[in-house]
């Protein structure tokens, strides 16, 4: 079993829906297309970002499947999508996941134990999961925060690593000093880890995490693109552009995944900002404005920055 996943930049996809509620294939194949266009390395379907916990079980099987076929072998896809309180619920959940073909199976760290029961408790249920898994799936590990955050100590993370099973980590602790802790844990295994917060994302790359996969990368993945490959080469222009990345990322707390939604309908990529986790209605003019401004900017630095418009910043 070897995922051999690339390093680079893993958006976690939102999920386009029609006017009538149900997914949206024809903006789905058009969102999967702009994020490869821009250069990313893979891509995280059913996550937190594609409102997985408000899909069927159905739609979640759909939602990977589709991505992965659409996709095309142009890059990997890896997915979650276990969204039960029950252990037993979960492995049905995950197997059908698994029957899609994607290239790595992805565990939510919060769904194997409760908020007050232990890493003991959280490693057998993981124990007890793997075990009904086909043994071939590669798997990974997102610290994802809804319902609960729950994230892995350097310990229990080692004790997947060890495993040889499992090859990313979606890290959201936001600390830099937890993750050179986890990086240090797993260091001459195949896990490989991936930063999701941007603040921390260039230090976090000086010390060995693989990527950045987070929501930011449906505003500007070329971005989080150029900074991945161009970091220690270009290491002031990089500086500048990681300031701005920490500043612009504030406004996911502004209605995501709706505010992303709306730029990618700016973008053409999407019909409508449906969503079924949030009130659309909340996307006030004033929250239009903002992702409007953040787009210009965008572009902006997309010339300065990316090769593809001359490669040498200008600003």
């Amino acid at each position: 079993m070897n995922a051999n996943l690339p390093g680079g930049v893993w958006p976690t996809m939102v999920t386009p829906f029609t006017d009538n509620g149900e997914i949206d294939d024809a903006a789905l194949e058009r969102l999967i297309d702009w994020y490869i266009a821009r250069g990313v390395s893979g891509l995280f379907a059913v996550c937190q970002s594609s409102e997985m916990f408000y899909l069927s079980l159905e739609e979640r099987v759909h939602l990977a499947a589709f991505v992965k076929q659409k996709a095309a072998g142009r890059v990997p896809v890896i997915a979650s999508g276990h969204i039960s309180d029950a252990i037993s619920s979960q492995i049905a959940e995950l197997n059908k996941m698994a029957e899609t073909g994607v290239d790595a199976l992805v565990f939510i760290t919060n769904r194997l134990a409760e908020p007050n029961e232990s890493d003991d408790v959280w490693r057998r249920n993981m124990e007890k999961v793997m075990a009904e898994l086909p043994p071939d799936v590669p798997l990974g590990l997102y610290e994802c925060p809804y319902p609960y955050k729950r994230l892995l100590s350097p310990e229990l993370l080692a004790w997947c690593a060890e495993t040889g099973r499992f090859w990313f980590l979606k890290d959201t602790s936001c600390d830099v000093r937890q993750i050179e802790a986890k990086l240090d844990a797993v260091r001459h295994t195949p896990l490989r880890i991936y930063n999701a917060n941007s603040a921390t994302l260039l230090e976090t790359l000086k010390l060995g995490v693989h990527g950045y996969s987070g929501v930011m990368a449906n505003f500007h993945p070329s971005l989080y693109v150029w900074l991945t490959e161009h970091w220690a080469d270009r290491p002031e222009e990089a500086d500048d552009l990681a300031n701005m990345l920490s500043m612009a990322s504030l406004i996911e707390k502004q209605l995501y995944p709706v505010n992303a939604k709306y730029h990618l309908m700016l973008e053409g990529v999407l019909d409508n900002v449906a969503s079924r986790s949030q009130n659309v209605r909340q996307l006030t003019a004033t929250r239009q404005l903002e992702v409007e401004q953040l787009r210009r900017l965008t572009n902006k630095l997309m010339r300065a920055y990316e090769p593809s418009f001359g490669g040498t910043c200008r600003i």
